[in-house]
């Protein structure tokens, strides 16, 4: 058997319009390399025909593996597919609409050749996106840097070169609720950030709205940071601390022959505030236990329909 010097990982889903200029521009730029590639195909449940697609493309080039899951188990779970399915010594995750440009490959691969063993591609600039969009992007990758325990590079997405010994170990790392980038951060080995400019979306649209990005942020903080339970209990401290000034002050003034605290409002403020903070953090406990129900199920992360067998 060949062995593969570069594995290529894309997920797809729904992405009819874009699998032939993916396939296109990755033969291009690997083709000029050299040396022995696949390109990983992990179908994450497609209805739009690219499931059909990549079957095709699989029978034309044996350098295509096909991955097709039983159903959509989410852009992450397929990142970690394609980490299993991988053979190459080095694995670079990239995005199927082509935002992230193959021509930025030879760079990752440059680095990784210095003896680098992660090379993660940094932002520099994001086309065709909206302002709001970039500023939550902006705002999410900086709050992660400063809460959580690992410090993931920020402007960074999943596009990204990874040592096949990083690659190993990821593939140990089976928790449910999954952060790629923030895990190949936890690794260690010696990384390395590569500036690139994000292309727009080649055709089609997003996968990833407003509600899904609000979902990944979660799993990030949950899975590297304690930082929210910290947060509940900061907020008992204050709340307490209120009670303690509150009640002399009161009194006193109560003494003075004040009205100022005459009446149910100020009990109703007190006890909305009070109850709000109780709820906020039931709701903070209730996120990371049912994390850890996820975790003690075992289910499986994906379920594939189809694979190649070598």
């Amino acid at each position: 058997m060949t062995k593969i010097r570069y594995s290529i990982v894309a997920p797809i889903f729904n992405e009819i319009e874009n699998i032939p200029e993916l396939y296109r521009r990755v033969c291009k730029v690997m083709e000029a390399l050299d040396e022995p590639w696949e390109l990983v195909l992990v179908d994450d449940g497609s209805t739009d025909g690219s499931t059909e697609a990549i079957r095709a493309l699989a029978v034309q080039d044996r350098r295509v593996r096909p991955v097709i899951f039983a159903r959509n188990f989410g852009h992450q779970i397929a990142i970690t597919a394609g980490w299993d399915y991988a053979r190459g010594d080095a694995v670079i995750i990239i995005d199927a609409d082509l935002q992230d440009p193959p021509e930025v490959i030879p760079e990752l691969i440059a680095r990784w050749k210095e003896g680098y063993q992660v090379v993660y591609a940094v932002r520099t600039e994001r086309e065709g996106e909206t302002w709001f969009k970039k500023f939550t992007a902006a705002l999410f990758y900086r709050i992660i840097f400063r809460i959580t325990d690992v410090k993931i590079p920020v402007d960074t997405g999943d596009f990204r070169l990874m040592d096949r010994r990083v690659v190993d170990v990821l593939k140990t790392m089976r928790e449910r609720h999954r952060f790629p980038r923030g895990m190949s951060a936890w690794v260690g080995f010696r990384q390395i950030g590569v500036p690139y400019r994000r292309a727009a979306r080649y055709a089609g649209v997003t996968k990833y709205p407003f509600r899904k990005m609000l979902r990944l942020a979660l799993n990030a903080i949950t899975s590297f940071s304690y930082f929210p339970l910290q947060l509940a209990t900061y907020f008992g401290f204050i709340s307490a601390a209120l009670a303690i000034l509150a009640i002399p002050i009161v009194a006193i003034m109560r003494l003075m022959g004040s009205h100022f605290f005459e009446g149910q409002a100020t009990t109703l403020i007190a006890v909305l505030f009070l109850g709000g903070v109780q709820l906020i953090s039931l709701g903070v406990l209730g996120e990371y236990v049912g994390r850890i129900y996820d975790e003690a199920k075992g289910r499986p992360l994906y379920i594939v329909s189809e694979a190649p067998q070598d």
